[in-house]
């Protein structure tokens, strides 16, 4: 018998599961990401539409704009970004900054390109033979695109968007209401 009262045949098999068990929790815990483990479980996207947005009013009371996403592209390559900024941040700077970048976006040829561009790495011509354009014209598009920086270029390599500016330029489109719009229309002639 055991100070317990309990026989040391039963105490023994008592202390062995016990000393299991606490084994068991403890591989457990070690599979287990830090915020399951702290108690702070990641919210569920699929159970709640809105969890990014309530992560960050939780992280950011003040006020932040998110963007993030996840693209694969194929030969474009698998892009992942997020970005975060203060409203307060936003609400600062020269808006006239981003004029440039802006207005690289706002023509039908460039998006164009931009978005063959999104299918991997193309040389000029490619891209050309893509939304019907050539010569003046096409390198005219590309070099308002490489100068906002939505397209980079190395030594008359092929064109490529660039991988930081993949989910931001998507974020843009969506943002525009892309995500309403239906399929994307034929490239139209050049004029």
């Amino acid at each position: 018998m055991s100070d317990d009262g309990l026989p040391l045949e039963r105490l023994t098999r008592l202390e062995a599961r016990l000393a299991a068990l606490e084994q068991q929790i403890e591989a457990l815990q070690t599979d287990l990401p830090t915020a399951a483990r702290s108690g702070t479980a990641r919210p569920n996207p699929s159970e709640d539409r809105a969890w990014a947005l309530l992560t960050l009013q939780e992280q950011l009371p003040g006020g932040a704009v998110l963007f993030a996403g996840h693209a694969q592209l194929g030969a474009g390559g698998d892009w992942v970004w997020q970005e975060t900024h203060p409203v307060s941040a936003l609400l600062d700077r020269d808006w006239s900054a981003v004029s440039a970048s802006l207005a690289a976006l706002g023509h039908p040829l460039r998006l164009a390109l931009l978005r063959a561009a999104l299918e991997g790495p193309q040389a000029a011509s490619v891209l050309g033979e893509q939304v019907g354009l050539s010569g003046g014209q096409l390198y005219h598009h590309l070099r308002e695109l490489q100068a906002a920086g939505w397209l980079h270029a190395h030594a008359r390599g092929p064109y490529r968007v660039p991988g930081e500016r993949v989910i931001p330029l998507l974020t843009v489109l969506a943002a525009c209401g892309l995500r309403e719009a239906g399929p994307p229309p034929e490239p139209s002639p050049a004029l």
